[in-house]
């Protein structure tokens, strides 16, 4: 009952992106062309959102749920790093038709063949964790 409330904030994060069309692969991919500014209106209004939520954050110096302080550290800014990493992340996104949010709620409607994606994401972060220390940073 301690987390209840945080599924069900997951939960209305998936209605929310179900209802948006968040989760359709012909939406991403009229993102991908230029088509449409669907996605984009979506990512603006997570990115005004996500923005305004970390400043009440830093404002109202907020906690996590075990009442530890949420501290923020400067990123170490390097555009090859953000390239490569950006350009790696939007194949993968195009390719697939699913960004990381998404995947999960496609699984909730049943598709299963995102399942394949899930392990291809969870297989690149395992990779990640192996290879950080041989990465720039």
């Amino acid at each position: 009952m301690k987390y209840l409330k945080y599924i069900l904030v997951g939960i209305f994060f998936g209605i929310i992106m179900s209802k948006s069309e968040a989760i359709s692969w012909f939406r991403i991919q009229e993102m991908f062309r230029f088509q449409s500014f669907h996605m984009y209106g979506i990512i603006g209004s997570a990115l005004f959102f996500g923005v305004g939520l970390v400043q009440m954050i830093k404002k109202f110096k907020l906690t996590d749920i075990h009442n530890r302080p949420i501290i923020f550290h400067d990123k170490n800014q390097s555009v090859p790093r953000y390239l490569i990493g950006g350009t790696i992340f939007g194949l993968g996104w195009a390719l697939t038709g699913a960004c990381p949010g998404p995947m999960f709620v496609l699984l909730g409607h049943g598709f299963t063949t995102i399942l394949v994606i899930i392990f291809g994401a969870v297989l690149g972060t395992l990779a990640y964790g192996v290879l950080r220390s041989y990465l720039p940073h």
